[in-house]
């Protein structure tokens, strides 16, 4: 049996490449970053959008109409916005947050910088970001852009994760260790 996920990524790399070379090509990638990063942000804050994406209940037409509008309201560029519609048409879109990362992805090795996900216990400061992303580069070597998310049942401390790198300091992990120690003892 195939695995669902190595599907959906194999579609998805395959959009991600043809939108990534396109906008290359045309020399478009800044606003491709504009554009991906106003997607991220439409996905994380409509179920709205997240509901059309994913259910199978909606036409292809209807999806394809949806994705037009929210690509017009958006001011999406016209490589984003056909590619939206595209999918649409295909049934496709489902895998539009891996097609965004996976984009995303490639415009940061095309820059030679790598991207860093970081949960936090509390919102970062401009400087906290800045000084992380400075001391990262230090140990990675590239530019490092920073994506920052909040979890406040860490209790405090970060978890980093850069590439297949994962640095967890989170109080919540020193305790969850501490316990499992305890345990051990008794």
């Amino acid at each position: 049996m195939s695995d669902t996920g190595s599907i959906s990524s194999g579609i998805a790399a395959r959009y991600a490449t043809a939108v990534f070379e396109l906008a290359k090509e045309a020399k478009k990638l800044p606003a491709l970053e504009k554009d991906l990063d106003a997607l991220t942000a439409a996905l994380d804050e409509s179920a709205d959008f997240g509901d059309l994406i994913t259910n199978p209940v909606y036409t292809r037409d209807e999806m394809a109409a949806a994705v037009a509008a929210i690509g017009k309201k958006m001011k999406l560029t016209p490589i984003v916005a056909n590619t939206l519609g595209l999918m649409a048409q295909n049934r496709r879109l489902f895998v539009l947050p891996t097609l965004v990362d996976t984009v995303k992805g490639m415009i940061a090795d095309d820059k030679g910088e790598v991207s860093a996900e970081v949960t936090s216990a509390k919102k970062l400061t401009k400087a906290q970001t800045d000084k992380l992303a400075k001391t990262l580069k230090a140990s990675v070597g590239k530019d490092v852009k920073v994506n920052v998310s909040v979890d406040e049942s860490l209790i405090g401390g970060l978890i980093v994760k850069v590439g297949s790198k994962m640095i967890d300091s989170s109080i919540k992990s020193k305790l969850s260790n501490l316990q499992n120690a305890m345990k051990e003892v008794g």
